[in-house]
């Protein structure tokens, strides 16, 4: 111990000579997440890692260091003294690192500007008519987010629909966006990681039929295969999370009327992100996106979905549905969301009909922020907000088997 001069004892620490050059600051963000934790669960969920992932990362920045940072054992974990005297320096330098971050990013609009460089693509007016390349640009704009590390992903065939299992044994079901005519199991691994890892659940992610090959209902039918696939494999119907962004929104709300009019199990709770919810407004230029330079486009492609089935059909336009009886919903939405009048339109039917929604807007600029979880601050909450939700919903279930 040493005396620092008013009389307060304070350890020894030897300043390191050189920091060692492989020290990165995945590493450190490791550390720090799991020093504040205390429980390597609870770190690599807030990291959006798996538990192999980060302690494989806290064990090659001791082995960097040369010392021991954390004692675990079965029942916890806690700091050394080493760690203790590492944690407050580590988080200096990060809190100003991301400080720093957050003001270059905030004079330049980095943020803004890349996720608009990642959508362009798919906006360029020139892909006029041309489904293919549209579907190749979706493909291309979501392969710019990787999946989290260590997630694994399996394909699997959930009641006769080509799908793909992410992380473990699923209890959240997936329901891509990509106006049902764009998107893929494959495209939309990213994202599932993302909700694996915020769930602690596996994820699974359908390739339903796309139109206009398949027009409605045929993605609506693959949805229910899924999902009874999922009851089949035994998960219990009251702990599963039914979650869809965008047009995948709608297909949430058009399976969850499904199961409700033919007396199937319910799931517990379903999460919407950025949903498009107004297919009727699409087709009659009522819709907000009228005065966008794509709306022919996007219109010509609900028709394709839609194709001879009369509109007042409460699976297409659950806005206007009798809401009655289905399960708690999470609504996500954000302030520069061109569609995010719908979740206003669906929490205003959702309170008519005794149904318990929360909503929540984000102060993003875009459609789907959500998608773009690896980089974007709003999609990070979003996700930890999901995996909160689905936690309320396990533990609902749980009291209810206790009770019975």
């Amino acid at each position: 111990m040493s005396d620092n001069g008013r009389g307060e004892g304070t350890a020894d620490v030897l300043a390191m000579p050189q920091t060692p050059d492989a020290i990165e600051l995945r590493h450190l963000r490791a550390f720090v997440a799991v020093a504040e934790e205390l429980n390597f669960g609870r770190a690599a969920t807030r990291l959006y890692l798996s538990q192999p992932a980060l302690s494989r990362q806290i064990r090659s920045l001791e082995r960097l260091l040369g010392c021991e940072l954390l004692r675990r054992s079965t029942h916890r974990v806690e700091l050394t003294l080493a760690g203790e005297a590492f944690l407050d320096r580590a988080r200096t330098l990060l809190g100003d690192l991301d400080s720093a971050i957050a003001t270059t990013r905030s004079v330049g609009g980095e943020l803004t500007n890349r996720v608009n460089r990642m959508w362009a693509p798919l906006a360029d007016e020139g892909f006029e008519g041309e489904l293919g390349r549209m579907r190749a640009a979706y493909e291309g704009m979501l392969a710019q987010v990787l999946p989290p590390d260590d997630v694994p992903v399996v394909p699997v065939t959930a009641g006769g629909v080509p799908s793909l299992q992410v992380g473990g044994s699923p209890s959240v079901l997936l329901l891509h966006g990509g106006g049902f005519v764009l998107g893929s199991a494959y495209g939309y691994r990213a994202l599932a990681g993302a909700l694996a890892v915020s769930t602690s659940s596996g994820v699974l992610v359908p390739d339903y039929r796309l139109a206009p090959e398949h027009p409605f209902p045929a993605a609506v039918d693959d949805a229910r295969s899924a999902y009874l696939w999922m009851l089949e494999q035994g998960v219990a119907p009251e702990e599963l999370v039914v979650a869809g962004d965008s047009s995948g929104g709608g297909l949430v709300m058009s399976l969850l009327l499904l199961l409700r009019d033919q007396g199937l199990p319910l799931p517990g709770g379903a999460v919407l992100l950025c949903p498009g919810l107004n297919v009727a407004a699409m087709l009659d230029g009522s819709s907000p996106l009228a005065e966008q330079d794509q709306f022919k486009t996007m219109a010509r492609v609900t028709s394709w979905y839609v194709g001879d089935h009369p509109l007042d059909d409460p699976l297409l336009s659950p806005l206007k549905a009798d809401l009655h009886g289905l399960p708690p919903l999470l609504v996500q939405s954000a302030t520069g969301d061109p569609v995010g009048d719908d979740m206003r339109l669906l929490v205003e039917q959702a309170d008519k009909c005794g149904v318990d929604v929360v909503a929540e807007l984000y102060p993003a600029d875009t459609h789907v922020f959500q998608l773009f979880w690896s980089f974007l601050p709003d999609a990070q909450q979003a996700m930890t907000r999901i995996g909160e939700f689905a936690a309320s919903i396990r533990g609902s279930a749980g009291r209810s088997a206790g009770s019975r």
